[in-house]
C-alpha cells in the first residue's frame, strides 16, 4: 500500500522521541513527587491555601482600586440602590393596584423629594430662628470658661490658653479632613456634588422602573451554569438590603424621637434640628447617633447650663442603651443576620478606608455579601427545578419572553 512505510517510520520515530522525553522527565517527576510527599501535610495544606488567598487578596485589591478611581460614579449608584430598596415595596404596591409602572415610580420619587425637602426646610427655618441667640450664648460661655481657666485652680495665662485652643483646632481640622475627605468621598467641589446628586436621581428612577431588566443583563454576563446560583443569591441579597433599609429607618426614627423629645421637654433650643440630625446620623451604625447626640449635649451646655447638659447626657445614653440592647439585637440582628462585633469592625474599617461614605455603606454591603455567600455555599439553588427559587418565583434570567412559535427557526434535517 503506498505510503505505508512512511507512516510506519513516522510512528516509530514518535514513539522513540516519547521514550527519550519520558526517560528525562521520569526521574524529575519522581523526585518532585518524593519531595512533595516528604513535606508535612500541614505545610502542603498551608501552601495550597496561601496562594489561593493571595489571588483572592489581589482580586479584592484591584476591585478596591477601581472603586476608588470611579468613586464619583460608585457612591451615587450605591445611594440609588439604597433608595430603590426603600421605595420598591411602595412602587410594587401601586403597580399591583393597576397603576402604570412609570406613574408609580414618579409618585414614589415625588413623595421622597417632598419629604426630604420638607425636613430640610424645617431644619433651616428652626436654625435661622435660634442661631442668633445661640451665638450670643456661646460667646458668653466661652468667656466664662476662659475666665475660670485664668482665675481658677489651673492659673493659665492668655498665651497658654491661645496655644491650647490652637492645638485643639488643629487636631479637629486633621480629624475632620480624614473623616470627610476619605478615599471614597463624594467630591471636593460643588460641581462634583451636583453631579453625584443627579446621577443618584437618574439611577434611582431607572432601577425602580426596570430593575429586573438591569439584573437580567448583569446575570447574562456570567456563564450559564453559574446563572441560577447568582440570580438566587441576588434575590436573597436584595431582600436583605430592603429589610436593612426599612429597619434602619425605624431605628433612626426611634433615636431621633427619643433625643429630640428629651431636648424639647428640658427646654434645649433647636430641638427639631437636633432630632433631624440624630435621624440622619443614625444611618451610620454604632457611632452615628452618639456623635449627633453629643451635639444636643453641647447645645444644652451652652444654652441651659451644666445640669440640663447632664440630663441630656443621660437621655442620649438611655436611647443608645435601648438601641444597643433591644433594637439592634432583636430588630437589626434578625434583618441583616450580622453579629454586633462584625458590625463594629466593619464600620471601623469602612470609616478608615472611605470616611463617611465607607461608614454608611459598610454594614449593608457586609450584610448583602454575607447572605449571598451563604446562599451560594448552601447549594439550595441546585435542587430548584426548572430555574425556580425556593420562594416559587422564577429566576430573573429565565423570565425573558419566549419567542413566538411562528417565528422560531425550523429544525434542521
Amino acid at each position: 500500500m503506498p505510503g505505508a512505510d512512511d507512516t510506519t517510520t513516522h510512528d516509530t520515530t514518535t514513539r522513540a522521541r516519547r521514550r527519550r522525553v519520558n526517560g528525562v522527565r521520569g526521574p524529575r517527576l519522581a523526585r518532585a513527587a518524593q519531595t512533595e510527599h516528604s513535606l508535612p501535610s500541614g505545610v502542603r495544606i498551608a501552601g495550597a491555601w496561601s496562594w489561593r488567598l493571595l489571588v483572592i487578596g489581589a482580586v479584592i485589591a484591584v476591585i478596591c482600586f477601581l472603586i476608588i478611581q470611579l468613586r464619583l460614579i460608585v457612591i451615587p449608584v450605591l445611594v440609588a440602590v439604597l433608595l430603590s430598596a426603600l421605595m420598591s415595596p411602595f412602587v410594587d404596591y401601586l403597580h399591583r393596584r393597576r397603576w402604570p409602572r412609570g406613574l408609580a415610580v414618579a409618585v414614589a420619587f415625588a413623595a421622597l423629594v417632598i419629604i426630604i425637602g420638607g425636613l430640610v426646610y424645617l431644619v433651616v427655618w428652626q436654625v435661622r430662628l435660634g442661631l442668633p441667640d445661640l451665638k450670643s450664648r456661646s460667646v458668653d460661655v466661652f468667656d466664662d470658661v476662659v475666665s475660670w481657666l485664668k482665675t481658677g485652680p489651673l492659673q493659665l495665662s492668655s498665651s497658654q490658653i491661645d496655644d491650647y485652643v490652637g492645638q485643639i483646632g488643629h487636631m479637629i481640622q486633621q480629624d475632620s479632613q480624614v473623616l470627610i475627605s476619605g478615599a471614597l468621598s463624594v467630591g471636593s467641589t460643588v460641581g462634583h456634588l451636583l453631579t453625584g446628586v443627579l446621577l443618584a436621581m437618574f439611577s434611582t428612577l431607572f432601577i425602580l422602573y426596570d430593575g429586573k431588566g438591569i439584573w437580567r443583563w448583569i446575570v447574562r454576563i456570567f456563564p450559564k451554569r453559574a446563572q441560577p446560583a447568582l440570580d438566587g443569591a441576588g434575590g436573597a441579597g436584595w431582600n436583605t438590603l430592603g429589610s436593612f433599609v426599612r429597619v434602619q429607618i425605624l431605628v433612626a426614627s426611634i433615636d431621633a424621637v427619643g433625643i429630640g423629645l428629651g431636648a424639647f421637654v428640658f427646654g434645649v433650643p433647636l430641638a427639631v434640628p437636633i432630632a433631624v440630625l440624630v435621624f440622619l446620623g443614625s444611618f451610620v451604625p454604632v457611632v452615628g447617633a452618639v456623635i449627633t447626640g453629643a451635639v444636643a449635649i453641647v447645645v444644652a451646655l451652652v444654652y441651659n447650663g451644666w445640669l440640663i447638659a447632664l440630663i441630656m447626657l443621660g437621655v442620649v445614653l438611655f436611647v443608645q442603651e435601648l438601641e444597643g440592647h433591644v433594637l439592634q439585637p432583636l430588630i437589626m440582628g434578625s434583618a441583616v443576620k450580622v453579629h454586633p462585633l462584625a458590625v463594629v469592625l466593619v464600620v471601623a474599617a469602612g470609616t478608615l478606608l472611605a470616611g463617611i461614605p465607607g461608614a454608611l455603606f459598610a454594614v449593608p454591603l457586609a450584610a448583602v455579601g454575607n447572605v449571598m455567600v451563604r446562599y451560594i455555599s448552601g447549594g439550595s439553588w441546585r435542587s430548584s427545578p426548572h430555574g425556580v427559587r425556593q420562594s416559587g418565583t422564577p429566576l430573573l434570567w429565565q423570565t425573558v419572553p419566549a419567542v413566538p412559535r411562528g417565528l422560531r427557526r425550523p429544525p434542521r434535517a
